[in-house]
Parts: structure tokens; sequence; C-alpha cells
């Protein structure tokens, strides 16, 4: 009965509305088709659409562990049912190839068939991708590094496109962070940039790009985690700033992508005492902590919606983080979400078999409970409610395809990580090298038949990525001999400097999330060869070596470029912005190869540092400002 009366309400409401950012639905009769929809649903009902849970792992009836869920049951599909969920998000282990995930997500639909489901993915590109077969692109900073409103839209479209043919309806991207904190663990090149002019300009034209695909984008994470020196996976990140350098910084991406018209934002696990100074006792530790903005109804009501005017779908950043998990009882922080103005819990509960299905049946039924008492306010469920289904409207998603699977399958393996998007990431990715440093015109290298290039980066996965693109270079240069060597958790030794005797060049790629040398009286103590120091320890070694030696020597920045004050004393330096390499048969990213390309010469560096580099040696100092970029031919700087 439910079926048919939905059916019947969401008819005209599907016929009206745009798909683009930056024009917002106005048609009277489609907002009153949703209202209609919400006043025939069940309180229960309610309460499942703000609801979704992962099924990353499975484990069935009768088998021994959780598996990646990549294939559609019975189990899954009846807590579906049972929960009247909207919505489900996707992870890699769900997504391991183009084929079968579509018949995966049509599977999942075909669970929901009354009110179709979100199926989200964090797809942002870079280094936080999950399809293991779709175009991975460079990522957001080194988008920032190039500058291009055009590459940024792209990104978007090729994003949407692939999403889109797969059945995905919601991607939770793009990041709008301002990275401006060096020593910030987790996001990092995930931003486009430390000035929030250039994040704004650039996370604008991704979401076009993904929207106009029909695929709803979602800023995060607000109000903001790139000044945080703590990830919230595994902390409770504090930000101290007052509220005019939050909304100069921070919420200026936020405010510009809400004028746009954004259909989601995504909220942080952060401390904001700016905006709320509410505390509340850990469970973790019964310590006094100050409420995060996920759980904020100064935040996500009063700042985000009333101040800020967004009307659209408030989604939770993951729930079984740390930064709430620990300092929150499960039940607890869902219903506190849910009241502080959250319209979506996103992963309210671990659910991986029947068994653990009592997690989420806990959940629900608090929410329940909450609603019963007058806790959450049942205005404030139909408000909720309503935001969701105009979403699903607004993106098609109430009106599904109704193609067979097989022309589903087909049309997706015609899109996803095509031969049109692979070029695209190639050119943007070799566009976004950024040349820092090239005394004695060090760069490009140019060796002669024969001659041994050794490369060294912290993990196998690197080495291979680098020794394959040295191998497909064009001439002279695929008669070299390539030695490779992983460093991660090494340290130096007579071997590594055995290579180095027999090397000509020296390339060395560097992953240094966090800089934390020994610096004493202003000069790194190289003394220092502890192996759980190798991040910084083991490359400064092959420096220093290889210059001592005269070898021609490069380093490659593979991850946050801030990682190059570790190395003030190359003569070479550039920055890729990704450090994912080769496996399964295929680069993970294109950032390395366009490293590569760039150190052969086969490619010139365009790109320009979309952050402040400070220097290790004296922090207080810029080592190089934003903006800084080399020409390889003239070594000045680019224009």
């Amino acid at each position: 009965m439910f079926k048919k009366k939905w059916a019947a309400a969401a008819l005209v409401a599907v016929l009206s509305v745009t798909a683009f950012v930056g024009i917002k639905p106005t048609d009277v009769k489609a907002e009153t088709d949703v209202k209609a929809i919400v006043e025939k649903m069940s309180v229960e009902q309610k309460v499942g659409q703000m609801l979704m849970p992962d099924f990353r792992n499975w484990q069935k009836q009768g088998e021994s562990k959780a598996t990646g869920f990549t294939e559609m049951n019975d189990e899954v599909g009846s807590i579906i049912q049972k929960y009247h969920l909207g919505g489900v998000i996707l992870f890699a282990e769900n997504v391991v190839g183009t084929e079968q995930t579509v018949r995966l997500i049509d599977g999942l639909q075909n669970a929901s068939p009354e009110l179709p489901l979100f199926i989200t993915i964090d797809q942002e590109g870079g280094i936080v991708t999950r399809l293991q077969t779709g175009t991975n692109l460079p990522g957001n900073m080194a988008l920032g590094a190039t500058g291009s409103e055009k590459y940024a839209y792209q990104t978007g479209k090729i994003i949407g496109k692939e999403l889109s043919s797969l059945g995905v309806n919601v991607n939770f991207g793009p990041s709008l962070d301002v990275n401006n904190n060096p020593e910030n663990p987790v996001i990092g090149v995930r931003s486009y940039s430390s000035n929030p002019e250039l994040v704004s300009k650039l996370g604008i034209e991704t979401i076009k790009g993904l929207q106009r695909q029909n695929v709803a984008a979602t800023a995060k994470h607000f109000p903001g985690h790139g000044d945080t020196a703590t990830d919230s996976h595994y902390g409770l990140p504090l930000v101290t700033h007052d509220k005019d350098r939050l909304h100069a910084v921070e919420l200026l991406p936020f405010q510009n992508a809400i004028d746009e018209g954004i259909d989601m934002i995504m909220t942080a696990h952060v401390q904001f005492p700016a905006f709320d100074d509410t505390t509340y006792i850990s469970k973790k530790d019964g310590q006094e902590i100050l409420v995060p903005a996920t759980l904020s109804k100064k935040v996500l009501t009063g700042l985000l919606r009333e101040e800020m005017g967004f009307e659209g779908v408030i989604v939770t950043d993951a729930l079984n983080m740390k930064a709430i998990s620990d300092n929150f009882g499960q039940e607890e922080a869902v219903v506190l979400a849910l009241k502080s103005g959250v319209d979506i819990a996103l992963m309210p509960a671990q659910v991986n078999s029947l068994e653990m299905e009592k997690n989420l049946a806990s959940v629900y039924n608090a929410v329940l409970e909450a609603i019963e008492s007058g806790d959450l306010p049942m205005e404030q469920v139909n408000a909720s409610v309503e935001r969701i289904l105009k979403l699903k409207e607004k993106r098609g998603i109430l009106d599904p395809d109704k193609a067979p699977i097989e022309e589903k399958v087909a049309k997706s393996l015609k899109v996803v990580g095509n031969k049109e998007h692979l070029k695209k990431e190639k050119n943007m990715a070799e566009d976004a090298v950024t040349l820092l440093k090239n005394e004695d015109k060090t760069l490009p290298f140019k060796p002669k038949k024969g001659d041994n290039v050794l490369v060294l980066a912290p993990f196998d996965d690197q080495v291979e990525a680098m020794t394959r693109s040295i191998n497909e270079l064009k001439g002279k240069k695929k008669n070299v001999k390539i030695t490779g060597y992983a460093f991660s958790e090494k340290s130096f030794n007579e071997e590594v400097a055995a290579m180095i005797d027999d090397a000509d060049y020296v390339i060395t790629g560097s992953y240094v999330v966090k800089n934390d040398p020994a610096v004493n009286d202003g000069v790194i103590d190289d003394s220092i060869q502890d192996s759980s120091k190798w991040a910084t320890a083991f490359p400064r070694a092959v420096m220093k070596d290889a210059e001592a030696k005269n070898k021609k020597f490069v380093l490659m920045s593979l991850r946050n470029p801030y990682d190059v004050g570790n190395f003030e004393e190359a003569k070479a330096v550039l920055a890729v912005y990704g450090f994912k390499g080769y496996s399964n048969g295929a680069y993970r990213q294109p950032n390395i190869p366009a490293g590569i390309k760039t150190i052969f010469g086969e490619s010139k560096p365009k790109g320009k540092l979309p952050v402040d580099i400070p220097s290790v040696n004296q922090p207080e100092e810029i080592l190089y400002p934003y903006g800084y970029g080399l020409d390889i031919r003239s070594g000045k700087l680019l224009k």
C-alpha cells in the first residue's frame, strides 16, 4: 500500500527538478509532493531514512569469518528492509570490479523498491579513492598546484560519470578543508590549498562537475579540519581560533559552496569552542571535553543552518571514528547528532553479520525512544526526512533507471577508467609537478646507455611505479639499468651505500606525514639512525651520501609537500602530491609517473605551491612560499 501511495505522490515531483549546481528547485508542487510522501511514512520508516550503515565486510551464516561484501545476499537485504534504511556507504572492499559493483548496487536497490537508497562512497580522487577499477586522479592539492578551474571541473565530471554509471548517486567529496597546518596528519593533500579563495574556486568547480552528472556532492569536513594536528579517526582535535578568523578562512569555502547550491555537507568531529564551548564528560576517561561539531546544535543548526543559510542535507562523518566512539556511547552519539541538526547518521553501528544486527537495532530503537519521549522532536525528524527525499528527488533517485542490468553493465564498462579519463588525469598530474630546487642544473637527468639509475622509496608499490615509469620513457632512457629499493622501517646501511656507489643517478621518494626530525641548534641531527625514524632519517642519509659522492640526486616529495623542509641540502627537489604506486596491474595514481617524466625531461613542471612550506630547521621561517615554482630550463620562478 505504501509503495502505491508513494508512487502517486512522487509522480509529479520527479519531473521538474534541475540537476545543476547553483540552480535550486523552485517548483512548489515538487515540495508539496515530498511532504505528502513524508506524511504517509511511519515513524520507523522516517528513522530508517536517517541511518546510513556500511556493509564493508559480511559474514554469512555458516561462514567462519567476515570477508569483503561484494555480492548481494538476502541477509543484508533483510536488514535494509527491516530498518527501512535510507542509504548505504560503500568502501574499497565492496567495489573490486566494474561489473561486480554494478550488480551489487542493483541488488542493494532491489532491497528497497519503495524508496530507493542513497548509494554513497568516498571517491575524492587522489589518495582517497575506493573504486578499484576507476580513474584515480592526482588529487586536490595537485589541482591546487595547477590552479586550474578547468582541471577541477574535469575531476568532478570524471568522478561523476564513473560513479553514475555504476549506480552510485552520492559522492562524499570534495574536501573543502583549508590545510593551513603543516602538522595535519589526516587532510594534507586532500585539501586544495592553504588559501581559502583557491579552495573555494576549485572546490566549486569540482562540485559543478559532479552535480551536473546528477551525482550529489558533499562538502567536507564542516566547519573545517584543515588546521588540526590530530586525526579524528584516532583522537578529538581542537581548533582554537576566534569567530572572525574562522569566518574568514575555514568557513569561507563552505559559505561559497552553499551559495552555489551544494547538495550535502559532512560534519567534522572537531571541537570549535568559538562556536560552542559546551562540555561533556568523556566515557573514555571521565575527563571533561568540549562538544565536537558533529554533536553541536550551535554549530549545525545555529551556524550552518541559520547563519550560513544551508538548506541541504547534513551528514555526519563516520560515527565509528574514535573522536566519537571513544568519548560517547554508540546510541548517545547518534541521538545527539540528530538532535543537533544532522539529517543522516553515517555508520551509526557496526553490522557485519546477522549476529551483529543487534548493534543497529540498539541505535534504531534509541532514536525511536528519543522521538517518543520528545527528546528528538517529530517536527525536526520530518524536516530531515523532507530534506533527504528532496535531494533524492532532485538527483533522480526516486525515478530509478529501469534499464536491464546487462545494459547497465555494458555502459559502465565503457565509462569507468576509460582511456579518455586516463589521458586527462595524466595531463593534470604532469601540470601539477612543482619544481622547488634545481641547483647546478641537476635536472633533467640525461643518462647515457648503460648508466645505472637507483630509485628508492618507502614502499614496494612506489618503487615499482618509479621503475615502470622509467622503462616507459622514450629513446635512450630505455637502455639504462634500474635498481630499486624500498626503505620503510629500515636504517641506512653499507648495502645501500654500495648501491649509491654503483649508481650514476639517484631518485629518492619522501613520504613524511609529520615532520619530526631531531633538530639541535637549527640543524637536523643525522646521527640518529633509529629505524623508527626511517621516514626522515633514511632519505636524508641517502641524500647526504649521494651528494658527497657527486651523484646526481633528486628528492621527490610523494605526499604532503611540507616534507621537503627536511631536505634543504638537496640540489634538486620536486613535489608531486600523490604517493600511491603501481599494484595489481595498474598505477594507483598518476603522480609518480608524472614526476619521473619531469626528472628525465619529458615533461615540463608547471606547478606552483598551493601552500607555504616552512623550514624544519627554523620553523618560524618560510622556506618556499605559496605560489613558488621554478622553470626547469631557466631556473627562474614561473610566471
